[in-house]
């Protein structure tokens, strides 16, 4: 849902849902669904509100947890930015560094622990990169720790390959080189494994250049992964313009996009994937600027928490009310954003997404009686219930599997 439109959520009072073999096969008054059906389980939501499963479109789950980096907090509070910290070996190298060093098994153990964090938080469907290895092998490996975790959570991960996420050490003097490794090595083995869907990269000044970019992105494309992009979060580098020229799922971030950028996104059907909780963890002192690619723009906007080691925030519900205090967001927007647009931006929103017949039954019960504490309960864990495909994995606040 695009622009204006993405406040235009249908509210049902008195409704149901009815759910056969994971699929949502009709919706309606609970009068009218009940004298059609008849149900083998029935769960009263009476005073609850029901939404859809909601979508992280945007997370960097895979890591060792030793490369989290709580030290930084105070280095950011002291005035170092986010990109004077990667220069001096830490960020993002940091958490390379103990990733290379954890073994598949730790990764895919920790991804579930992750994973129950936020089911429990009303969250059922997760994009999920790769991109603290580095190496063909650890990228390998990350991504078939998401594989393993994916094949036991009932979460649904969507992967992406992120080796294009920092320049690595050993390649700090010809950049180009790894630009060089990612294009004939890491792409074509990924994709061989068939361990990803979408081909991501970081394109930040001091990081990989818009024509570095590119070149990963083209190398994904003619391996069949389509592309994503990390764009424009610190500075305008022209990444939401290169993303509408790939076609891109998505394009993330977007702190510092030109108009001409965001409106060329627009022409080109990218989806804008905004992450208010990575601003506000980097102290950066502004975020995007949802108003104007809503309003003015007409850009279909998705939500996600970019949970990584620098933004430890694995609740959806925790970045919904962020987008409404801190962008400006209406709750029905921030909804839709967090549900129909985040599955479009992966490429699921024939599957999940939304609260209609043959989709999934992916479902989310709030201990709330409309949809518009959502945005107004900042911090809070609303979840009564979660169903994934028909099957009740959360029961008054607790996993159940």
């Amino acid at each position: 849902m695009r622009g204006r439109a993405m406040r235009e959520i249908l509210v049902m009072r008195d409704a149901a849902v009815a759910v056969r073999n994971g699929r949502i096969v009709a919706v309606g008054r609970t009068r009218e669904l009940k004298r059609t059906f008849r149900a083998d389980v029935e769960l009263n939501a009476a005073g609850l509100t029901i939404i859809p499963g909601l979508v992280d479109a945007h997370t960097h789950l895979v890591f060792a947890s030793e490369g989290f980096r709580p030290e930084e907090l105070e280095m950011k509070i002291s005035g170092l930015t986010y990109m004077e910290i990667l220069a001096r070996g830490g960020g993002i190298m940091r958490t390379v560094r103990a990733t290379r060093a954890a073994s598949l098994r730790k990764l895919a153990r920790e991804c579930l622990e992750r994973l129950d964090i936020m089911l429990l938080h009303g969250t059922t469907t997760v994009e999920a990169k790769s991109g603290y290895g580095l190496t063909t092998e650890d990228e390998l490996k990350c991504l078939r720790a998401l594989k393993m975790a994916g094949e036991e959570h009932p979460v649904d991960l969507v992967p992406t390959f992120l080796g294009a996420h920092a320049i690595p050490p050993e390649y700090a003097r010809e950049p180009d080189a790894y630009v060089e490794l990612l294009v004939e090595e890491m792409v074509p083995a990924v994709a061989e494994r068939d361990l990803a869907t979408f081909c991501d990269v970081f394109c930040e000044k001091g990081v990989f250049s818009p024509e570095q970019a590119r070149r990963v992105l083209e190398a994904g494309l003619r391996h069949g992964l389509r592309p994503k992009l990390h764009a424009d979060e610190f500075t305008d580098t022209g990444g939401a313009r290169l993303a509408a020229e790939l076609k891109a799922a998505s394009a993330d971030h977007l702190l510092f996009a030109s108009e001409d950028g965001l409106r060329a996104m627009a022409e080109a059907g990218v989806v804008a994937v905004l992450l208010p909780a990575s601003p506000l963890t980097t102290l950066l002192g502004r975020f995007a600027d949802a108003r104007k690619t809503i309003d003015q723009l007409g850009l279909a906007v998705a939500l996600a928490t970019d949970f990584n080691p620098n933004c430890p925030v694995e609740s959806m519900l925790t970045v919904m009310a962020l987008a409404c205090y801190c962008m400006r967001m209406l709750p029905s927007e921030a909804l839709t954003a967090a549900t129909l647009n985040a599955a479009h931006a992966i490429g699921l929103s024939g599957e999940v997404g939304s609260i209609e017949p043959g989709k999934k039954a992916d479902l989310v019960l709030l201990d709330v009686p409309d949809h518009r504490h959502v945005g107004y309960r900042l911090g809070s864990n609303l979840v009564r219930y979660v169903i994934k495909a028909g099957e009740l994995v959360v029961e008054d606040g607790q996993l159940v599997r």
